[in-house]
């Protein structure tokens, strides 16, 4: 019983220093976005704020997200659009290639306006996620 107990505090210490571990990464990264945006005072603290609540996207909002981006990259308008993202979106679901995954989020940094060791850590951030 006592093994089990020890085995189990073990476990739990692990797990706690993983949880700890990505919050510190997104921590990191926040502050360094912050910092690249030259946030200050109220303004920090309410990105801050946001930044560190932020829910990582479901599988569905990504999915919607690369549809509407390759929707945009081939200038789809009106039936055409509708007509691309009902089957981009009802396709069976498979992970993005390397390519695409660099695609979007180098987009995702361009948005930002992202530079320097803010980009370098946001790209390594998102380009390590893996889709849910």
């Amino acid at each position: 019983m006592k093994n089990i107990l020890a085995a189990m505090a073990l476990i739990c210490m692990g797990m706690t220093t993983v949880y700890a571990g990505t919050q510190q990464e997104k921590m990191k990264s926040c502050n360094d976005e912050a910092s690249s945006q030259s946030l200050a005072g109220d303004a920090r603290k309410a990105f801050m704020k946001n930044c560190l609540s932020a829910d990582p996207m479901s599988a569905q909002q990504l999915k919607m997200k690369t549809c509407n981006a390759d929707a945009s990259a081939k200038s789809l308008a009106g039936d055409e659009r509708k007509a691309f993202m009902k089957s981009c979106l009802s396709a069976k679901a498979t992970p993005p290639t390397q390519q695409e995954k660099m695609k979007t989020c180098n987009a995702d940094a361009s948005a930002k306006s992202l530079t320097g060791d803010a980009r370098k850590a946001f790209m390594k951030s998102c380009l390590s996620a893996s889709p849910q």
